[in-house]
């Protein structure tokens, strides 16, 4: 007479042995970093920056318009890989600012010739840039996220095309960087006198400061905020005027 066997009971041991893994066994194998989050690497736009954009900010637009297919990867990338909650405010920000900046110079390259961002309809208003799985716009980049932020210096962080506008940096914004580039651009932008000059008791500033005005004066007043990033601090009671803005395209001539 044959021995009988008990088959499940058998498996049940085996299993408890190690031989067959767990279902939770078989998820980590499958994704050896559950939590790993995805950030975009801002590397491309670098390298578009370095090549094609001045130490004064002056852009090669016909140089951007011949290596398009890098901006639109670069910009298919950020699509990509929208900021979640897991984000911190520095990858945000620099994601957001890169976004705006690449967007903004695609939409030149898009219309390339041109003498003025302005020449474009609807040019901040239209819903064109792809966000995850929404298009959004630039005016609604600035206004309904990077101004929200609380950070009122990504005003001149952020460039419009423009040669009145806070010049674009050469190097990409990241969340190492951050700190130190966002310091850098208000420097530079209230020490340039092309944008904000300060003669005696007067002070003949950008129409950003008008412009955005609640931005910077939240927590002081307008020269206060100023006077921390320029080489020789403006009377505080100084009379304020504000500079035409040149709208002509910052192109390398």
């Amino acid at each position: 007479m044959g021995l009988s066997l008990n088959w499940p009971l058998i498996f049940l041991l085996v299993w408890s042995l190690g031989a067959y893994p767990s279902s939770d066994s078989k998820v980590k194998q499958d994704n050896p970093i559950v939590h790993q989050i995805d950030y975009p690497s801002h590397q491309a736009w670098g390298d578009l920056l370095k090549k094609y954009v001045d130490g004064d900010g002056n852009v090669d637009y016909l140089g951007f318009k011949g290596d398009v297919s890098q901006l639109d990867s670069y910009l298919l990338e950020l699509s990509l890989n929208p900021p979640t909650t897991q984000w911190d405010n520095n990858q945000k920000l620099a994601f957001y600012i890169n976004l705006y900046n690449a967007a903004t110079v695609k939409l030149i390259v898009d219309h390339y010739p041109i003498g003025s961002i302005r020449d474009i309809p609807s040019r901040w208003k239209k819903k064109w840039i792809a966000l995850g799985d929404r298009r959004v716009s630039l005016g609604y980049v600035e206004h309904q996220i990077l101004r929200k932020m609380g950070e009122p210096r990504i005003h001149f962080a952020i460039n419009c095309a423009s040669h009145s506008c806070p010049k674009l940096l050469n190097v990409p914004f990241t969340a190492q960087s951050m700190e130190r580039l966002l310091s850098k651009s208000a420097v530079d932008f209230v020490n340039d006198k092309k944008r904000n000059r300060f003669e005696g008791n007067r002070a003949y500033l950008s129409k950003i400061f008008r412009w955005f005005k609640g931005d910077f004066t939240e927590d002081e007043s307008l020269l206060g905020f100023i006077n921390q990033y320029l080489d020789n601090p403006a009377p505080i009671n100084a009379q304020i005027e504000f500079l035409d803005y040149d709208w002509s395209l910052n192109e390398v001539k």
